[in-house]
């Protein structure tokens, strides 16, 4: 349970009238003190003595006053306020209605109690679901408030702050953001920073950061509301203790426990304290308290904290309460988890016996009561007795949300894996077809309403589908499901890439178009939730679903390229685009889950030919055979004795001892089926997403001579092989080209002004000051890359001579403000970039032990992000100051251009990005989904072509490489793959050892 500290509550009306007389203001006086004592009472949630006394005064005010009063439209507003805090939706409309009738008769529509009647009303709509509704009176009386106090009051800012509300919850978070951002500077004009409300706005901004996924700001924000509480409320306050949960929730969301851990202990100490120990917002901290130590892995100390939660639940509300057989389901999870059946399969038998007790069988919270209780079994090996479970899990989900739903989906997954478990082979076959099937389904749902980060969460619980259905495959041998595998494969393999991120920057493309993919996103989110409803509780589905699917279309009517973003791709489609000698690649990689092999990790291939009844289906390697043969740590030493380390920051060069061995593991099972082929387009999977797979060295006749896979295929790196049937599409707008490099990476420009090199240089483009030390710790210092001016000087001439403008972003010039500017305001995206300069990308902090003790509020998010594409990213000018943790002055960028910032930009007129800097083909790699970081980046901001490096490459033999690409490319005329291969073999053919050439990759 999450406590989320907004402000958005009903006006408090009293009588709104001129008196004439003593009697009629002693009437109105009555009147109004009655409304106050309902209201005291409300608040103490004593709802039915609210009623009374709410009676008693609307049985005063028509004695005295009539049925055409303002005292009488109080008594109404007000007892509409008692019905809607008892659920009773309808009741409340009609008061709100009749109130508000009265008051436009008696008051006129621009008077405060008439605007209160619509905002409640608007309230009201919002919580049944009637959206479109809600809005209009949201906006009704938003327009109303400015038009009675104007823009710079305290009421009119209440009205932006609520209509913002309204806004995130249906998941407009674009119309949500600018209203938040209106009511923070008119709030800090009127009232000035050291204000309550002032504070509670930051709060709310942070949290719709925090749901977007933009943590810096998420978390400078909530620092400054939590300084401002702390000065004006004092370190004892509810408040203050909010700020400090809303933190806390924050560093959980980014992994960073040990920096969330004191804050939820003050928080909850503070809630104790001034609310007392029997108040449900202490329960629900102690219980968020026990779920944090649970993800840190501390599960003595969640138990005992579970079990407070829980007591106190239990004396508050009861043990026949939903919320205490929550709790108790929250334990018995905790049991399942470090192995504590017996106590984890009584708590669950307590939970199901209370739900069937207080709401029957038919609903949500039984059937996955009884879901737990069947993986409970299974997991113990007693899978007869799961298996009743589960299907009587998944007969009250179909019943109750019908067979389009994700608790539906997940009843199928778990009965195939059953089935599979059982050895009952057709059964589960079946079941894996129809799981995957759904999730499609679903996920094809829910791109047009989340947000990337959102999707990525959704994508990564549903791509389970695809793992357990190869694995199945793999363990039967099922030829007969390659098929399903390969489409599973296009789907799930760079659908958010190719979906997602296009389909945004696509409808961003126009303000008609943004407004109109706003509008669609939002009947999207709509529709979720009703989704999430049972059937019979499902409200205006079916003209949602109508209006969300004529946006849709006219979307794809009107938007190039939109309906190619959501189309889906079958294998077929894949195998018409190949020629005779050409053939198709799909690397997967999946977990085994067995006793004899507990989560074993495989890789495979599927293969496509021009001709044939379908894929084949080909297992390779277990991944420890690949892992070991990848270095931890090696040196090399060229021909002039440069000493370059290579460590294992993700992407690593392979010892020259082991070459061989990638050629055994990677291609001998393909070599015997790809005899007859010489061009491979292939999308590499997991670990292979970090080896240049034409670098791998093939047996030659009688051991003469060295060939390599590159020399043998023409090999053609996709993210996709959908892109074979959908392939990237740029429009040739200009014939510029942006250069940056030469890049000085200090604050002071002293060294600019002087015309002079900096004093330490390096040779690597990953490397810091300090060689000792890897890039991926924090502090250090990026160094000047004497190579990259010339680097880009010697491109920029070979570009001018081929006819193409160029701009050249060198020294303190090449900012990231002079990057982000690049396609702004409608301007076409230059048709080459090219980026010399340092590289970086962080592991996932939960993954690293020492990363995630290190004090958060010394470290900024790009270190520490759970999101991938903010670990990722360029040095631009100036960035050692942030990078160090110095701040950024007011209204300037760090400096750390992320992979998350590039993935906003337009770039759909770029036909090629080169990446002349270290390990910026690396990233996140999330199962079958591909690499987060740089790569993907581009792709969505719509690059056709990408070359990147895989691990750190010396100064020199990067800007030899790029050089003779370019010429080739541009002089020579060849094609940018073939130019690419060209420079490769170039080098290779010189002499370069293999790390020195085989670095850099190009993808399409």
């Amino acid at each position: 349970m999450k406590i989320a500290f907004f402000i958005l509550a009903f006006m408090v009306f009293t009588r709104c009238g001129n008196s004439q007389s003593l009697d009629t203001v002693k009437a109105e006086e009555y009147i109004d003190s009655l409304i106050n004592v309902a209201n005291g009472l409300i608040r103490k949630n004593d709802l039915e003595k609210a009623l009374e006394v709410i009676a008693a005064a609307e049985k005063f005010a028509l004695e005295k006053f009539g049925n055409q009063d303002v005292a009488y439209a109080a008594c109404l507003y007000n007892k509409g306020r008692v019905y809607y805090a008892r659920n009773e939706y309808l009741e409340a409309e009609k008061c709100f209605i009749n109130s508000r009738t009265i008051q436009e008769i008696v008051l006129g529509k621009e008077n405060p109690s008439y605007a209160g009647s619509v905002h409640s009303l608007a309230l009201l709509f919002k919580t049944t679901g009637y959206y479109e509704k809600a809005e209009k009176l949201y906006l009704e009386a938003h327009a109303l408030y400015e038009i009675i106090f104007g823009k710079e009051h305290t009421d009119y800012t209440h009205s932006l702050n609520n209509l913002a509300l309204f806004y995130k919850s249906i998941g407009n978070y674009e119309k949500a953001e600018p209203l938040y951002l209106e009511t923070k500077s008119i709030r800090l004009k009127i009232l000035g920073k050291d204000h309550p409300d002032y504070a509670t706005t930051l709060n709310n901004l942070a949290l719709l950061y925090q749901d977007l996924g933009h943590y810096e700001k998420a978390e400078k924000f909530n620092l400054e509301a939590k300084d401002i509480r702390e000065k004006l409320l004092g370190r004892e306050h509810k408040d203050y203790a909010a700020s400090l949960h809303n933190l806390a929730l924050l560093y959980e969301a980014l992994g960073n426990y040990e920096g969330a851990e004191p804050l939820s202990l003050e928080a909850k100490e503070i809630w104790g304290k001034v609310l007392g120990k029997m108040h449900p917002n202490y329960a629900a901290s102690v219980n968020n308290l026990a779920h944090l130590y649970r993800l840190m892995g501390n599960y003595e100390k969640s138990e005992t904290l579970f079990l407070e939660s829980i007591s106190i639940v239990e004396k508050i509300l009861g043990k026949e309460h939903l919320q205490y057989a929550a709790s108790l389901n929250n334990l018995a999870q905790l049991y399942k988890i470090f192995g504590a059946h017996d106590k984890s399969d009584s708590l669950f038998r307590e939970t199901k016996n209370i739900y069937e007790k207080s709401i029957g069988k038919e609903n949500r919270n039984y059937a996955t009561c009884l879901s737990n209780m069947a993986e409970l079994y299974q997991a113990q090996g007693n899978l007869e007795k799961a298996e009743p479970l589960f299907l009587e899990s998944m007969s009250i989900r179909e019943k109750v949300f019908g067979n389009g739903h994700p608790d539906y989906a997940k009843s199928l997954g778990h009965l195939a894996n059953l089935y599979n478990a059982m050895g009952n082979y057709p059964k589960a076959g079946d079941l894996f077809l129809e799981f995957a099937t759904l999730n499609q389904a679903l996920i094809r749902k829910a791109i047009n309403y989340l947000s990337e980060r959102e999707l990525a969460i959704y994508l990564k619980e549903f791509s389970k589908s695809q793992n357990d259905l190869l694995a199945f495959t793999h363990k039967t041998s099922g030829q007969k499901l390659a098929s399903s595998c390969f489409d599973n494969t296009l789907f799930y393999k760079g659908f958010l890439l190719n979906a997602a991120g296009t389909i945004k920057r696509l409808a961003l493309s126009d303000t008609n178009a943004a407004d109109k993919f706003n509008q669609l996103k939002s009947f999207e989110r709509q529709l979720a939730i009703e989704y999430a409803k049972p059937v019979t509780e499902q409200k205006r589905v079916a003209e949602l679903a109508s209006k969300a699917n004529d946006l849709e279309k006219e979307l794809a009517r009107s938007v190039a390229g939109f309906g190619e973003a959501l189309r889906q791709v079958k294998w077929r489609e894949v195998q018409q685009t190949l020629k005779p000698g050409e053939a198709v690649l799909e690397f997967v990689n999946y977990q085994i889950h067995s006793q004899q092999s507990p989560d074993s990790h495989y890789y495979a291939a599927l293969i496509l030919f021009p001709e044939g009844s379908g894929p084949v289906f080909v297992p390779l390697f277990e991944e420890k055979s690949l892992a070991g043969l990848l270095l931890q740590k090696s040196e090399y030493v060229s021909k002039n004795t440069l000493i370059t380390q290579i460590y294992n920051r993700g992407a690593v060069p392979v010892a020259h001892h082991s070459l061989e061995g990638l050629y055994d593991i990677i291609w001998k099972p393909l070599n015997r089926i790809l005899k007859d082929v010489n061009t491979i387009y292939f999308s590499p999977s997991g670990l292979l997403n970090k080896i240049n797979l034409g670098a791998i060295p093939i047996p030659v006749p009688n051991g003469v001579g060295t060939e390599t896979l590159a020399d043998q295929y023409q090999l053609i790196v996709l993210n996709s092989t959908r892109q074979r049937v959908i392939p990237s599409q740029i429009k040739k707008a200009n014939n510029d080209a942006v250069l940056f490099g030469g890049i000085q990476f200090e604050e002071d420009s002293t060294l600019s002004k002087m015309n002079m090199e900096p004093l330490l240089t390096s040779n690597s483009r990953g490397a810091l000051s300090f060689s000792s030390i890897d890039s991926t710790l924090r502090g250090g210092t990026w160094n000047y890359l004497l190579g990259t001016d010339r680097e880009v000087h010697s491109v920029e001439k070979i570009m001018r001579i081929s006819g193409i403008k160029t701009s050249l972003n060198k020294g303190y010039d090449a900012t990231e403000e002079s990057f982000k500017s690049i396609g702004v305001n409608n301007s076409p995206s230059p048709r080459i970039l090219h980026i010399a300069t340092h590289g970086y990308f962080f592991a996932d902090s939960k993954t690293n032990s020492q990363q995630s003790i290190v004090n958060r509020e010394s470290e900024p998010v790009f270190k520490m992000s759970d999101h991938p594409m903010l670990r990722s990213g360029l040095i631009m000018a100036g960035g050692n100051a942030a990078w160090n943790g110095k701040p950024t002055p007011e209204g300037s960028e760090d400096g750390i251009l992320t992979a998350f910032e590039i993935s906003q930009m337009k770039l759909s007129n770029t036909e090629l990005v080169v990446l002349s800097a270290c390990e910026t083909g690396l990233g996140d790699i999330q199962g079958n989904e591909g690499v987060y970081g740089l790569q993907r980046a581009f792709k969505i901001a719509g690059a056709k072509y990408i070359i990147m490096s895989l691990w750190q490459v010396p100064d020199k033999q990067t800007s030899m490489l790029m050089i003779t690409f370019y010429k080739k490319w541009l002089d020579e005329k060849m094609t940018i793959p073939d130019a690419f291969r060209a420079a490769q073999k170039e080098l290779r053919e010189s002499g370069l050892d293999t790390y020195q050439w085989a670095g850099f990759v190009l993808v399409e």
